[in-house]
């Protein structure tokens, strides 16, 4: 069982949707609350990209942000984090963060690391050099870091899959997660606030495997649960089975946190099946192509077709660039490189990530989320 000091965090469920697995609740952590469903934007180095944190705070506005443990790690390093007094003051953050254990971001070195039972020894794509992460190191690294919620340390395995690996490494990952919990017991807590641990469910797209890793991961008994290795390359359909497959076994009464999803309609789809939080670098990756999201579809900004509409960027008044600023101006800062533009569209595609987690969230309490899901889901199909 996770160590004492594990179980701070508080969940509530607050209401069900009657047609779907939907669900609005509300975690509570010792820097505040969390509505359920959440998008969190992504703060890799400790900043959500291209955004300051006057926008993050008082436009976008989300109540928790994810950074990485490989990238914090590697640059400023943790000792820089802790004579800050961790990462919430060292950003000036003082709202809610999760940070993931590296494991993806391992995933993603696979030319240049190696995985055994130990850990993972890998070489850093910044200079060339090498190190190693253990579920032992990655622990305290993350306690360095200070999140409010952490995540075990797991191989996340590519798609497609041969089944006999995906097994192995899920058995790894579970023994990994083991690991994990004791070495947590003899790391103590460094600021003053307690951190949230989840495990994370593994095993490809095997349905076998998820079920099996699924029960495993529940019967840890943490304050929540995630699940990884999806959103690597399988069809939506695939995705959204497993993520199936697992709700159905992981306890209701926690958080259930999916993994590096994704697209508008994937999280509408997932929230249908009962997952509760997010975290993918789309909205802000894409926007600095150019790419926006919006209620009615996709829209590449930089297309000739908006160079003399001067209606709004957001026609719905959703996000905070509503009324600022207009489609044809924003096509002009893209076409003349001016990194303003790339900060207009990420201001923009956050805030609608937002809003449709939160408006789910108010369709759930509502008790028609199935339907308002249905269309929505349609109209965001759409190339504008």
């Amino acid at each position: 069982m996770p160590p004492d000091d594990f179980r701070n965090m508080q969940f509530e469920l607050k209401g069900k949707d009657s047609h779907s697995k939907a669900r609005a609740g509300i975690i509570t952590t010792d820097h505040g609350v969390i509505e359920t469903p959440i998008f969190m934007p992504v703060g890799t180095v400790a900043s959500v990209k291209g955004v300051h944190q006057r926008e993050l705070k008082n436009d976008i506005n989300p109540d928790i942000i994810l950074g990485n443990t490989y990238h914090l790690y590697l640059r400023p390093q943790t000792d820089t984090l802790e004579k800050a007094g961790g990462l919430h003051k060292f950003m000036n953050w003082n709202r809610n963060i999760l940070t993931d254990s590296g494991g993806y971001q391992v995933y993603s070195l696979s030319a240049n690391r190696k995985i055994k039972e130990e850990g993972v020894k890998f070489k850093s794509h910044i200079d060339g050099s090498y190190h190693t992460f253990t579920p032992e190191n990655v622990m305290e690294i993350q306690r360095s870091i200070g999140a409010d919620i952490i995540m075990a340390f797991d191989e996340c395995t590519p798609y497609p899959c041969d089944y006999n690996y995906a097994k192995r490494s899920m058995h790894m990952t579970h023994r990994w997660l083991d690991r994990c919990i004791n070495h947590l017991e003899k790391t103590p807590l460094k600021y003053g606030y307690n951190q949230a641990f989840f495990p994370i469910v593994q095993g490809s797209t095997y349905k076998d495997l998820r079920m099996q890793s699924a029960e495993y991961i529940a019967n840890a008994g943490a304050l929540g649960n995630a699940i990884g290795g999806l959103s690597v390359g399988e069809p939506a359909e695939e995705m959204y089975a497993m993520t199936e497959v697992v709700c159905n076994i992981l306890p209701e009464e926690k958080p259930r946190y999916l993994m590096g999803v994704g697209t508008p309609i994937n999280i509408l789809e997932n929230i249908a099946l009962g997952i509760d939080m997010f975290d993918c670098v789309m909205p802000t990756r894409n926007a600095r192509n150019g790419m926006l999201f919006t209620a009615y579809g996709t829209m590449n900004i930089k297309n000739v077709k908006w160079k003399d509409d001067f209606s709004p960027v957001d026609d719905m008044g959703i996000t905070f660039v509503d009324t600022e600023y207009t489609k044809a101006y924003l096509r002009h800062l893209f076409s003349v490189n001016e990194l303003l533009g790339m900060q207009i569209a990420t201001i923009h595609n956050l805030g609608f990530y937002l809003w449709l987690v939160r408006e789910a969230r108010k369709h759930i309490l509502a008790g028609d989320f199935n339907t308002w899901k249905n269309i929505m889901v349609n109209q965001m199909n759409n190339r504008l």
